[in-house]
């Protein structure tokens, strides 16, 4: 999964479309020309134009004549790029500053799960997990007094329910 647009559309991370793109311009030949080609559909992907790049390559097996289990390979393969089509928008999530990789996101996931989760023999339940998440997380964002806020007053609504109809009846005298 990746960043999500200004529509709420996400986007297929850019390095998924290369090992497909690789795998089909490198599996029929590993030569200069397939290194050229790959390159040339790779920049394709990033200008956005995912259509090109599914009929540059249609075109090449038909100019190679693939037998049938290639073919089938190949269109396996586009249909991947087909599929994901409208979530490959690279040239504008690049225009937007987005990160067009996943390693921001795992980088994330690192910092924010692993490096506290799995420390030595540590042992989680799922409910006390999520917990623990959310709390590092409101405190890793720098939220901690925003959030503190909010639990108190959520806690005093829970626990106080008529409280504000009761200060509005018998408002305090100073």
């Amino acid at each position: 999964m990746g960043p999500v647009d200004d529509l709420g559309v996400e986007n297929r991370t850019f390095f998924g479309a290369p090992e497909f793109g690789s795998t089909v311009a490198f599996e029929a030949e590993n030569t200069p020309e397939a290194a050229r080609l790959f390159e040339k559909q790779l920049r394709e992907i990033l200008k956005g134009r995912i259509g090109r790049v599914i009929g540059a390559f249609r075109q090449m097996a038909k100019k190679r004549r693939l037998k049938r289990s290639e073919l089938e390979k190949l269109e396996c393969h586009l249909g991947y790029f087909e599929n994901n089509r409208v979530h490959m928008k690279y040239d504008e999530y690049l225009m937007q500053g987005y990160p067009i990789g996943s390693g921001v996101v795992e980088g994330a996931c690192r910092h924010l799960v692993k490096d506290r989760m799995e420390r030595t023999g540590m042992r989680w339940c799922i409910d006390g997990a999520q917990c623990i998440q959310g709390l590092r997380a409101v405190y890793l964002n720098d939220d901690w007094d925003a959030f503190q806020v909010y639990m108190i007053r959520h806690e005093q609504n829970r626990l106080y329910p008529a409280r504000s109809r009761l200060l509005k009846t018998f408002p305090s005298r100073k």
